[in-house]
């Protein structure tokens, strides 16, 4: 309700800002005007009278011009003494009139203009609907609420409570997920002061890092992968990172020793794996593929087998062991190397469109995964599908 009182008391300022010094300006206005008329006729008089003297018009025009002359002096010298008050009792009460008329058209013009407003308010708006702040609506149950509106919801209760170590660790992966790396890794690092440090704060500082530095492990990322891979010799993540960064570096030797540590500890069909791979293929080193059973669906193999049988056999068993596989994938999910897999396979038969159905599926599936989506990325451009 305060809100559409504030909006009526608005009105009638902004009335009384416009009407008030209109009518001021419209009364000096006409005042002026007279009197400038009225110095107008006396310069008149003053060069009929040089014309007399220099002998340009005779005395009976020049008498003439006065008489003319005089009438309209008289006239605009009445508009003047009027509109200053000094007028002739008929021509005040005329002005009286008129100041009274305007006053009416005020009056009516600040108090129907905000009455207009407000009823128009009553009818068609909500005055009894409560006010509802940004604090009443974060005290509302999180239930069917907006991810923006919970994100808030949190950042409001660790500005009351900075030191509450557990919120710090719950948002910073959220961050991430909204693609807000920097305060993601700035989140990881309180909640590691509060906490304590352990492998997952660790390595999911370091990435956000990463991830907000383009992909460069900085210095500082490189320290907090080194801090996780101190903690646990076998971690996969932080061992990926720092493998990177020796590639990123150029130390070509270092960098294939820490690929192939990786990748020796393996147990196949894992999303990382098949990234592990392509790196050691940019450094010039080949590794062997997974081995079939590893993975379900056909391989290349198997498909180039099957040119043996006949058409409609070979047909049948390439698409049956194609559509088995991708019907797998889309009930139950799968690993990197599954989807590259099908990816492959749907490239020896020759059907683009389902190819690139299938890699923008593998895409949002393995959204959560930087590494293997990197890795259905790399695939699809080898097989002519990426940007």
């Amino acid at each position: 309700m305060t809100l559409w009182i504030a909006f009526s008391l608005l009105t009638v300022l902004a009335a009384l800002a416009v009407l008030v010094p209109l009518a001021r300006a419209g009364r000096g206005a006409a005042t002026a005007a007279a009197l400038h008329d009225a110095e107008v006729y006396k310069s008149q008089l003053a060069e009929v009278d040089r014309d007399l003297d220099r002998g340009l018009i005779s005395q009976e025009a020049a008498q003439a011009a006065r008489t003319e002359i005089a009438r309209r002096l008289i006239a605009a010298d009445r508009e003047a003494q009027r509109d200053s008050g000094t007028a002739p009792a008929a021509a005040d009460a005329a002005a009286k009139g008129g100041a009274t008329r305007l006053r009416l058209v005020q009056a009516a013009a600040l108090v129907m203009v905000p009455l207009a407003a407000v009823g128009a308010y009553v009818v068609y708006g909500s005055p009894d609907l409560p006010d509802l702040p940004l604090s009443a609506r974060l005290e509302d149950p999180a239930q069917g609420r907006s991810l923006p509106d919970l994100v808030a919801r949190v950042e409001r209760h660790l500005a009351d409570n900075p030191e509450d170590g557990r919120g710090w660790d719950v948002v910073a992966p959220v961050y991430m997920r909204m693609g807000r790396p920097q305060d993601a890794a700035a989140a990881y690092a309180r909640a590691i002061r509060l906490l304590g440090s352990d492998v997952r704060r660790e390595t999911d500082r370091g990435e956000a890092l990463v991830v907000a530095n383009n992909g460069i492990v900085s210095a500082e990322a490189h320290a907090a992968f080194e801090r996780a891979v101190a903690m646990d010799a076998k971690a996969v993540k932080p061992r990926f990172f720092l493998a990177l960064a020796l590639t990123q570096e150029n130390r070509k030797d270092e960098a294939i020793a820490a690929w192939q540590s990786l990748l020796a500890d393996a147990q196949g069909g894992e999303a990382w794996a098949e990234a592990v791979r392509m790196e050691l293929a940019k450094l010039g080193v080949e590794t062997p593929a997974p081995a079939a059973a590893d993975v379900a669906g056909p391989s290349r193999e198997q498909i180039e087998a099957a040119e043996e049988l006949s058409t409609d056999d070979r047909q049948q068993m390439i698409r049956s062991m194609v559509d088995g596989l991708d019907a797998r994938l889309a009930a139950d999910g799968g690993s990197a190397q599954e989807w590259m897999q099908l990816m492959r396979a749907l490239d020896v038969l020759g059907e683009r469109e389902r190819l690139r159905q299938v890699i923008a599926r593998a895409g949002e599936a393995l959204k959560d995964d930087p590494t293997a989506a990197a890795g259905i990325r790399d695939l699809a451009r080898e097989l002519g599908e990426g940007s």
